[in-house]
């Protein structure tokens, strides 16, 4: 069936001699894999520019129901970063939210209320100068579409407990978080990204959270791991 969809580019590994497989979000289908034939050959290495970590495509397939690897007919962006894969430090950390991407996206069916947060967050990533604390906001929201969003209080003594997912009073265990991170994700809760300015974190502060926030991850989606890239994502941006 020839189909057309907006994807999102999660991952991809070289196959064989010169082909590619990758994997990418769709806005039709959720997680979809492709097999992209030749790429590596000298009159189609052009094509593996498509393929960056998060790039936008609108591609038109050959899609077939029960095969595991489907084929990409046409592809072209659906939106030109200006600065994602150009600046460095916005490109190492679109390299760290890639990956987590891959390891949390699973399902094969569609949602595009996901999708176009996906989409509509990188955009405004990919135009934004000032960014540093982008990654927790994107990865604190994911959670409401992942089914495991924080439960938001109005009791200002209280202190988020990463298993249950919820504030707590005088109830402290292993999962309660720091007082420093339970005040950062507090004001995160229901921040819009325009105003992400208005967060000011040192590195150390920065880390923590992220690390808090991976150990949510791990908690809520017992598939996750931590990414790869953590410790050279945390050196190049803090």
């Amino acid at each position: 069936m020839l189909t057309k969809s907006k994807v999102i580019v999660l991952s991809k590994i070289r196959y064989r001699d010169n082909d590619l497989i990758v994997k990418c979000y769709t806005q039709e289908r959720g997680v979809s894999s492709y097999l992209i034939r030749n790429a590596f050959k000298s009159k189609k290495n052009q094509t593996i520019a498509y393929y960056q970590p998060l790039s936008q495509l609108f591609i038109e397939e050959n899609y077939k129901q029960n095969q595991s690897l489907q084929y990409i007919n046409e592809v072209k962006s659906s939106f030109i970063y200006k600065t994602l894969h150009t600046n460095i430090l916005k490109s190492a950390m679109a390299l760290f939210i890639a990956e987590v991407l891959n390891g949390v996206l699973k399902e094969e069916e569609k949602n595009a209320m996901l999708f176009d947060y996906i989409e509509s967050a990188l955009q405004w990533l990919d135009a934004e100068e000032v960014f540093s604390n982008f990654h927790l906001l994107f990865l604190l929201k994911l959670t409401k579409y992942l089914g495991f969003y924080p439960e938001i209080t109005t009791n200002p003594k209280a202190i988020f407990n990463l298993q249950i997912g919820a504030f707590e009073k005088d109830v402290i265990d292993k999962y309660t978080i720091s007082d420093q991170n339970n005040i950062i994700l507090n004001k995160l809760l229901g921040m819009k990204f325009d105003a992400l300015n208005q967060l000011h974190l040192n590195g150390a502060q920065r880390r923590d959270f992220l690390n808090m926030l991976l150990v949510y991850f791990e908690l809520h989606l017992g598939y996750f791991k931590k990414p790869k890239s953590l410790d050279v994502f945390n050196q190049v941006f803090n």
